[in-house]
């Protein structure tokens, strides 16, 4: 893998300030998304890490740089920081229920077709999104409505959404909340398939599973970085542990 490859496909974020009427939600954060990295997005609630990946995605102005492929994203709509290849999954799945698991796919990969074209109205089935089932594991549920799938198997999907969107980074919020253990094991082995081309930012309260799955962790809070470094490194540093109630036990439990 050439360096500037590498490059191309870093997310840097410089100085970035998201300011709602005087109130600072997110202040000057500095932060790399290297490709390739399980990267976790932790702290409390308020501390301004879904705020952090709405400006990323163009749900709300920001300044500041965030710079992906030579783009500035802050400057841009959401739909043409999608076409560059930033992804994004919600809190609550959103897939059309009414539709097939392969139809969502489908319409997903329909960014790179006219409306013509969507809805499977080719005679074959993309390559792009036989891959995308096969990987999320629901090529024996793809004829079957997204409505029946359980709460993690809906998860899978959305994920599968941003695979045959060839995205690059993809940001996933609170990814396994509510997902059984096996249903979370199951989640980490399928980012870490996708671990090697792409970059994996997951908001996430649950740390077991960040204990698990993360290769590198930042901690927000009060919309600034905190600390930033491996599980071990997080769990040792001073200033997490002085937020977090002061002890190890507190933060390897709560953060």
């Amino acid at each position: 893998m050439t360096a500037s490859f590498l490059q191309q496909d870093y997310l840097e974020i410089s100085n970035l300030t998201v300011d709602f009427d005087g109130f600072k939600a997110v202040h000057d954060v500095d932060l790399t998304f290297q490709q390739g990295r399980l990267h976790f997005l932790i702290g409390p609630n308020g501390a301004g890490k879904t705020t952090l990946v709405d400006a990323l995605t163009g749900l709300v102005q920001g300044t500041g740089r965030a710079e992906f492929r030579s783009r500035d994203l802050l400057g841009m709509k959401s739909h043409k920081i999608v076409r560059l290849g930033i992804g994004r999954t919600f809190q609550t799945a959103t897939v059309f229920e009414q539709l097939s698991v392969l139809q969502n796919l489908d319409i997903a990969a329909g960014m790179h077709r006219g409306p013509a074209r969507l809805l499977l109205a080719r005679g074959k089935v993309p390559e792009r999104v036989e891959e995308a089932l096969e990987t999320i594991g629901l090529t024996a549920l793809a004829h079957r409505p997204a409505g029946i799938l359980a709460h993690g198997q809906k998860q899978w999907l959305e994920v599968g959404m941003l695979l045959v969107q060839d995205a690059k980074v993809m940001f996933l919020d609170e990814t396994v909340a509510g997902m059984s253990s096996e249903e979370r094991d199951e989640t980490g082995e399928l980012l870490r398939r996708n671990d090697g081309e792409r970059t994996s930012v997951i908001i996430e309260h649950d740390m077991d599973f960040m204990r698990r799955w993360a290769d590198y962790v930042t901690v927000m809070h009060a919309g600034t970085v905190l600390a930033q470094g491996t599980v071990a490194e997080i769990q040792a540093d001073p200033k997490v542990q002085s937020v977090y109630l002061g002890t190890v036990a507190a933060v390897t439990a709560d953060v």
